[in-house]
């Protein structure tokens, strides 16, 4: 993410790992940013842009999968998702710096993140979410926009 102008985020299982929630198992890495700075990292790393093809729960302006690392990362803006009341723009409000080897890996805060991955309501998002919490309690809504 060297380079990039605006704030970006990892979500999902890798920033809940990040936030060192117990029994996560961390599939691939989700960057969440601008277009601007999305469309960049995928030209600079030779990744097609595919954004806009989505699925029924989740869309992406700009959407890249890059297989190169040992994780699988992808990387998303303009990110989507459509919960109970209909598609839902996601863009965090906080952002917490995580430092992995010497470097700074930004997440959303805590419940911010808990909240977004109740609201995608996916077993496995609730799971992580439920991981978040000490009671295991869904924590208020955010993470949209």
């Amino acid at each position: 993410m060297a380079g990039t102008v605006d704030p970006w985020w990892v979500i999902g299982s890798a920033a809940v790992a990040l936030h060192g929630a117990d029994g996560v198992e961390v599939g691939d890495v989700d960057v969440l940013s601008s277009e601007r700075d999305a469309s960049a990292v995928l030209a600079r790393l030779g990744v097609a842009d595919v954004g806009n093809e989505g699925t029924a729960l989740f869309r992406s302006a700009v959407f890249g999968r890059w297989e190169g690392p040992l994780l699988t990362v992808e990387f998303m803006a303009g990110f989507r998702f459509c919960g109970a009341d209909g598609w839902r723009a996601v863009w965090p409000v906080t952002r917490e710096a995580v430092m992995v080897d010497g470097f700074a890996v930004f997440v959303p805060g805590r419940a911010e993140l808990a909240a977004m991955l109740f609201g995608f309501g996916r077993p496995k998002d609730l799971a992580r979410a439920k991981a978040l919490s000490p009671s295991g309690d869904r924590v208020g809504r955010g993470g949209e926009r």
